[in-house]
């Protein structure tokens, strides 16, 4: 399930003529690999973080520091994998689990690991789903980011601003089941994507950029819509899951022709689609890697990698804040009533989702509202506070422990039911507090 960095992928080889790809291979190939059906039976998550001295969030950290630590960090011995964002963001990506339970547990553990070691390095993490306070800075040079940025430029500085100062909780759900029904992959696959808005506006926490509100509620989903659709777009929500996935991947644009190490920087084509690509070839044929790789550079809200991977819910504040979108999204995926009440609650939204033709997620109406406003979008309230009690009534029946319970309940009645959003806190603080003197553009502040 989870694997760490989206981007990150082993090094390529020389190509060699059996290993290059057709047009006709490319889209078999997407069609088989994207949902991997059966029994929903596991769950795992992603969780990133922003990294800073305790108390100086606004503050940059040395690279040489952050180096040290992380290196550190790299000799645990984990369940989870650790990997490091181009902006110095921090990932631990859980191995599958058996049960939500299960996931929960591993992830707990590491994370206490993690903080005892960082807190070693003078340093600590942050859940928010974008920087409030400090500009974006890459810290990695690696051929792979180098390309992404080049290629992300051409479309204005949202794409830099989403690889280094952003971050979110990732939740990781099997596909479903082959048939028709609740649990089956074609309705999860549409459940996720109505459902999506509803967890941007519930979890919205990123209210804030260079220590200004500014004006959305997440920040984060504004700037992953900044980017150009054919990245960051998902395909269009009608028709058989499989065929559209597969046709909007080969119709995606190819960040990067991937060279060998000592050959040079990669190249970045600009406007090559996949399918293009292999049916001219270009500059060499693509292979079999260069399709694996091109599936991890597009970054959809929801992506299917055998599994579904939803990636619309901000980083959360707190140690454990995490545990409650995992918890209930979960919850409203694998427990049969819940998915069906959630389904219902959702429905109404697909006309403010916009019939075939209109924007994709998360550049349509519905998901920018979303973004937007969070919870106080009436409509948008309305159904998270429907799928919050079904969740509610979930968790017991799916043997989640009364702490993790506990916390989807205090969170429906502190947030949902009130129409607030953990972003409301974040400014509420603002207005009560004045900004650290040395944020700069800070007397600009509206």
């Amino acid at each position: 399930m989870p694997e760490g960095d989206c981007t990150k992928h082993r090094t390529t080889h020389p190509t060699r003529a059996r290993d290059t790809v057709s047009e006709a291979e490319v889209e078999a190939l997407v069609r088989g690999i994207c949902f991997k059906t059966g029994p929903p039976r596991t769950t795992g998550v992603e969780l990133e973080w922003l990294v800073h001295e305790p108390g100086l969030p606004h503050l940059p950290v040395p690279t040489a520091r952050l180096e040290a630590a992380y290196a550190a960090l790299r000799d645990l011995t984990l369940h989870s994998s650790v990997t490091v964002e181009p902006g110095g963001q921090l990932e631990l990506s859980s191995l599958p689990a058996p049960s939500l339970t299960e996931c929960i547990s591993a992830m707990e553990a590491d994370l206490r690991v993690v903080r005892d070691v960082l807190r070693s390095h003078h340093l600590t993490l942050s859940g928010v789903g974008a920087d409030p306070w400090r500009p974006p800075a890459r810290i990695l040079r690696e051929p792979r980011y180098d390309a992404l940025e080049s290629c992300l430029d051409r479309g204005g500085p949202a794409g830099r601003r989403m690889m280094c100062s952003t971050a979110s909780v990732q939740i990781c759900l099997d596909a479903g089941y082959e048939e028709p029904g609740p649990l089956g992959y074609a309705r999860r696959w549409r459940l996720a994507h109505l459902l999506g808005p509803v967890l941007v506006a519930a979890f919205a926490n990123s209210p804030l950029q260079d220590g200004r509100p500014t004006g959305w509620r997440s920040t984060r989903q504004a700037v992953w819509a900044g980017i150009e659709p054919g990245r960051s777009g998902a395909p269009p929500l009608d028709g058989e899951p499989r065929e559209v996935w597969a046709r909007h991947a080969l119709d995606a644009p190819v960040m990067c022709v991937k060279r060998g190490p000592g050959e040079g920087p990669w190249s970045v084509p600009d406007g090559l689609t996949f399918r293009s690509w292999a049916r001219a070839g270009a500059a060499r044929r693509p292979t079999r890697d260069d399709l694996a790789y091109h599936l991890t550079t597009l970054f959809p809200p929801v992506r299917p990698r055998g599994h579904l991977e939803l990636r619309m819910v901000d980083a959360q504040p707190g140690e454990d804040g995490w545990i409650v979108p995992l918890a209930v999204t979960s919850a409203l995926f694998d427990d049969p009533e819940a998915t069906e009440t959630a389904y219902r609650a959702v429905k109404p939204l697909a006309e403010r989702y916009g019939p075939a033709g209109s924007p994709a997620a998360p550049h349509n109406p519905l998901w920018l509202d979303a973004a937007r406003h969070g919870p106080a979008d009436p409509e948008l309230r309305e159904a998270a506070v429907l799928c919050f009690a079904a969740a509610v009534d979930a968790l017991p029946r799916m043997g989640t422990p009364g702490a993790v319970r506990d916390a989807v309940a205090t969170f429906a009645d502190q947030y949902v039911a009130r129409g607030r959003c953990p972003a409301d806190d974040l400014l509420d603080d603002l207005r009560e507090a004045p900004l650290p003197q040395d944020i700069p553009g800070k007397d600009a502040r509206p």
